[in-house]
Protein backbone atom coordinates (compact mmCIF):
# COMPACT_ATOMS: atom_id res chain seq x y z
CA UNK A 1 0.00 0.00 0.00
CA UNK A 2 1.36 3.42 -0.77
CA UNK A 3 1.99 5.78 2.59
CA UNK A 4 -0.88 8.46 1.10
CA UNK A 5 -3.15 4.95 0.97
CA UNK A 6 -1.91 4.21 4.74
CA UNK A 7 -2.35 7.81 5.84
CA UNK A 8 -5.60 8.11 4.45
CA UNK A 9 -6.99 4.96 6.54
CA UNK A 10 -5.49 6.24 9.37
CA UNK A 11 -7.36 9.60 8.76
CA UNK A 12 -10.39 7.24 8.47
CA UNK A 13 -10.03 5.88 12.04
CA UNK A 14 -9.37 9.10 13.67
CA UNK A 15 -12.16 10.70 12.12
CA UNK A 16 -14.51 8.04 13.93
CA UNK A 17 -12.94 8.04 16.75
CA UNK A 18 -15.23 8.03 20.06
CA UNK A 19 -12.61 7.15 22.53
CA UNK A 20 -12.64 10.11 24.74
CA UNK A 21 -16.50 10.74 26.15
CA UNK A 22 -15.75 14.47 27.78
CA UNK A 23 -14.46 15.75 24.25
CA UNK A 24 -16.64 13.78 22.33
CA UNK A 25 -19.42 16.02 24.31
CA UNK A 26 -17.44 19.33 23.91
CA UNK A 27 -16.64 19.29 20.51
CA UNK A 28 -20.19 18.00 19.06
CA UNK A 29 -21.75 20.92 21.81
CA UNK A 30 -19.38 23.15 20.34
CA UNK A 31 -20.85 22.69 16.53
CA UNK A 32 -24.40 22.78 17.68
CA UNK A 33 -24.20 26.13 19.37
CA UNK A 34 -21.21 27.69 17.40
CA UNK A 35 -19.96 31.24 18.21
CA UNK A 36 -22.46 34.40 16.56
CA UNK A 37 -19.79 35.03 13.91
CA UNK A 38 -19.80 31.44 12.18
CA UNK A 39 -23.20 30.81 12.97
CA UNK A 40 -24.34 30.15 9.12
CA UNK A 41 -21.18 27.35 8.83
CA UNK A 42 -21.76 23.51 8.99
CA UNK A 43 -18.83 22.90 11.83
CA UNK A 44 -16.68 19.72 11.75
CA UNK A 45 -16.90 18.76 15.36
CA UNK A 46 -14.72 15.75 15.28
CA UNK A 47 -11.59 14.17 15.48
CA UNK A 48 -8.88 16.48 13.29
CA UNK A 49 -6.77 14.22 11.21
CA UNK A 50 -3.04 15.39 10.40
CA UNK A 51 -2.67 16.25 6.87
CA UNK A 52 0.05 17.51 4.46
CA UNK A 53 3.14 16.16 2.08
CA UNK A 54 3.42 12.29 2.85
CA UNK A 55 6.81 12.31 1.68
CA UNK A 56 7.06 15.28 4.74
CA UNK A 57 10.59 15.75 6.28
CA UNK A 58 9.17 17.96 9.10
CA UNK A 59 6.16 17.69 11.20
CA UNK A 60 4.60 20.57 13.12
CA UNK A 61 3.05 18.77 16.39
CA UNK A 62 0.51 21.02 18.17
CA UNK A 63 -1.63 21.16 20.96
CA UNK A 64 -5.23 20.05 20.07
CA UNK A 65 -7.86 21.60 17.72
CA UNK A 66 -9.02 25.26 18.75
CA UNK A 67 -13.07 24.90 19.27
CA UNK A 68 -13.88 27.53 16.23
CA UNK A 69 -10.65 26.72 14.32
CA UNK A 70 -9.86 23.39 13.39
CA UNK A 71 -13.18 21.74 15.22
CA UNK A 72 -15.15 24.30 12.49
CA UNK A 73 -13.34 23.85 9.70
CA UNK A 74 -11.92 20.32 9.95
CA UNK A 75 -8.17 21.16 9.52
CA UNK A 76 -5.38 21.64 11.75
CA UNK A 77 -4.29 25.59 12.57
CA UNK A 78 -7.40 26.30 9.70
CA UNK A 79 -9.18 29.45 10.52
CA UNK A 80 -8.10 30.53 13.54
CA UNK A 81 -5.37 33.69 14.72
CA UNK A 82 -3.02 31.02 15.41
CA UNK A 83 -3.18 29.81 12.14
CA UNK A 84 -2.85 32.82 10.51
CA UNK A 85 -0.03 33.49 11.68
CA UNK A 86 1.41 30.42 11.56
CA UNK A 87 0.70 30.00 7.80
CA UNK A 88 2.13 33.01 7.07
CA UNK A 89 5.61 31.86 8.19
CA UNK A 90 4.94 28.34 6.43
CA UNK A 91 4.81 30.15 3.24
CA UNK A 92 7.92 32.26 3.92
CA UNK A 93 10.29 29.50 4.56
CA UNK A 94 8.76 27.65 1.15
CA UNK A 95 6.51 25.14 3.09
CA UNK A 96 3.21 26.42 2.34
CA UNK A 97 1.88 27.29 -1.44
CA UNK A 98 -0.44 30.37 0.16
CA UNK A 99 0.18 32.48 3.75
CA UNK A 100 -3.39 32.42 4.67
CA UNK A 101 -5.21 29.20 5.33
CA UNK A 102 -9.64 29.89 5.81
CA UNK A 103 -11.10 26.56 4.79
CA UNK A 104 -10.35 22.94 3.46
CA UNK A 105 -10.83 23.78 0.25
CA UNK A 106 -8.87 26.80 -0.04
CA UNK A 107 -6.58 24.94 -2.37
CA UNK A 108 -3.74 25.72 0.34
CA UNK A 109 -0.75 22.83 -0.18
CA UNK A 110 1.98 21.91 2.22
CA UNK A 111 5.48 20.78 0.55
CA UNK A 112 8.24 18.96 2.46
CA UNK A 113 5.66 19.55 5.58
CA UNK A 114 3.27 17.49 7.68
CA UNK A 115 1.25 18.87 10.41
CA UNK A 116 -0.57 17.33 13.59
CA UNK A 117 -1.54 17.86 17.07
CA UNK A 118 -0.99 15.79 20.70
CA UNK A 119 -4.57 15.63 20.63
CA UNK A 120 -7.38 15.26 17.85
CA UNK A 121 -10.38 16.73 19.75
CA UNK A 122 -10.97 20.45 20.98
CA UNK A 123 -11.13 20.42 24.40
CA UNK A 124 -12.71 22.15 26.72
CA UNK A 125 -10.62 25.65 27.82
CA UNK A 126 -8.01 24.05 26.06
CA UNK A 127 -6.80 21.88 28.15
CA UNK A 128 -6.94 18.05 27.71
CA UNK A 129 -6.13 15.61 30.70
CA UNK A 130 -3.75 13.05 30.92
CA UNK A 131 -5.45 10.37 30.04
CA UNK A 132 -7.18 12.42 27.03
CA UNK A 133 -3.70 12.76 25.94
CA UNK A 134 -2.79 9.31 25.95
CA UNK A 135 -5.35 7.25 24.16
CA UNK A 136 -4.95 10.27 21.12
CA UNK A 137 -0.95 9.86 21.45
CA UNK A 138 -1.06 6.44 19.66
CA UNK A 139 -2.72 8.73 16.43
CA UNK A 140 0.47 11.18 16.18
CA UNK A 141 2.85 7.78 16.65
CA UNK A 142 1.13 5.79 13.61
CA UNK A 143 1.71 9.23 11.63
CA UNK A 144 5.26 9.35 12.55
CA UNK A 145 5.69 5.42 11.65
CA UNK A 146 4.23 6.07 8.06
CA UNK A 147 5.86 9.47 7.47
CA UNK A 148 9.81 9.71 6.70
CA UNK A 149 9.77 12.30 8.71
CA UNK A 150 13.39 13.45 10.26
CA UNK A 151 12.35 16.76 12.89
CA UNK A 152 9.66 17.27 14.82
CA UNK A 153 8.71 20.84 15.65
CA UNK A 154 6.75 20.93 18.94
CA UNK A 155 4.69 23.95 19.43
CA UNK A 156 4.44 24.62 23.07
CA UNK A 157 5.39 22.81 26.54
CA UNK A 158 1.60 20.29 25.89
CA UNK A 159 3.12 19.17 22.73
CA UNK A 160 7.10 18.42 23.74
CA UNK A 161 6.00 16.66 26.50
CA UNK A 162 3.63 14.67 24.80
CA UNK A 163 6.32 13.77 21.80
CA UNK A 164 8.76 12.79 24.50
CA UNK A 165 6.34 10.85 25.98
CA UNK A 166 5.04 9.70 22.99
CA UNK A 167 8.82 8.54 21.88
CA UNK A 168 9.32 7.25 25.27
CA UNK A 169 12.36 9.92 26.37
CA UNK A 170 13.79 9.45 29.64
CA UNK A 171 14.90 11.66 31.40
CA UNK A 172 12.55 14.81 29.58
CA UNK A 173 14.48 17.20 28.62
CA UNK A 174 12.94 20.69 29.87
CA UNK A 175 10.98 22.45 26.87
CA UNK A 176 12.71 26.11 25.51
CA UNK A 177 11.82 27.84 21.93
CA UNK A 178 15.28 26.71 20.23
CA UNK A 179 15.46 23.59 22.32
CA UNK A 180 17.07 20.57 20.13
CA UNK A 181 16.28 16.84 21.00
CA UNK A 182 17.57 13.51 19.44
CA UNK A 183 15.28 10.94 20.02
CA UNK A 184 16.70 8.12 17.54
CA UNK A 185 16.15 9.11 13.80
CA UNK A 186 14.40 11.79 15.10
CA UNK A 187 15.25 15.37 16.39
CA UNK A 188 12.99 17.30 18.26
CA UNK A 189 12.75 21.02 18.16
CA UNK A 190 11.11 23.60 20.46
CA UNK A 191 9.01 26.41 19.43
CA UNK A 192 7.01 29.10 21.58
CA UNK A 193 3.46 28.11 20.15
CA UNK A 194 1.79 30.83 18.25
CA UNK A 195 -1.08 31.48 20.06
CA UNK A 196 -2.74 34.99 20.57
CA UNK A 197 -1.12 35.16 23.68
CA UNK A 198 2.69 34.72 22.44
CA UNK A 199 1.90 36.68 18.97
CA UNK A 200 0.41 39.55 20.28
CA UNK A 201 2.85 40.41 23.68
CA UNK A 202 5.65 39.26 21.16
CA UNK A 203 7.07 36.54 23.01
CA UNK A 204 6.70 34.99 19.60
CA UNK A 205 7.44 37.31 16.83
CA UNK A 206 7.37 36.62 13.00
CA UNK A 207 11.27 35.96 12.60
CA UNK A 208 11.48 33.88 15.54
CA UNK A 209 8.66 31.40 14.08
CA UNK A 210 10.61 31.24 10.60
CA UNK A 211 14.21 30.87 11.84
CA UNK A 212 12.50 27.55 13.95
CA UNK A 213 11.22 26.31 10.57
CA UNK A 214 14.52 27.23 8.67
CA UNK A 215 16.42 25.39 11.09
CA UNK A 216 14.18 22.36 11.11
CA UNK A 217 14.20 22.40 7.23
CA UNK A 218 18.17 22.50 7.53
CA UNK A 219 17.94 19.64 9.99
CA UNK A 220 15.36 17.37 7.74
CA UNK A 221 17.98 17.51 4.67
CA UNK A 222 14.73 18.43 2.73
CA UNK A 223 14.35 21.17 -0.11
CA UNK A 224 11.03 22.41 -0.59
CA UNK A 225 9.18 21.11 -3.69
CA UNK A 226 6.02 20.63 -5.25
CA UNK A 227 4.28 17.75 -3.46
CA UNK A 228 3.12 14.92 -6.09
CA UNK A 229 -0.07 13.16 -3.73
CA UNK A 230 -0.75 15.66 -1.10
CA UNK A 231 -3.24 14.20 1.77
CA UNK A 232 -5.93 16.65 3.51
Amino acid sequence: MLRSEELATLEREIVSCRRCPRLVAWREQVAREKRASFKDEVYWGRPVPGFGDPEAGVVVLGLAPAAHGANRTGRFFTGDRSGDFLFASLHRTGFASKPVSRSKGDGLRLTGLWISAAVRCAPPQNRPTPDERDACLPYAARELELLDAKVVVCLGAFAWDAALRMLEKRPKPKFAHGAECRVGPLLLLGCYHPSQQNTFTGVLTPEMLDTILKRALELSGESTREADDPVG
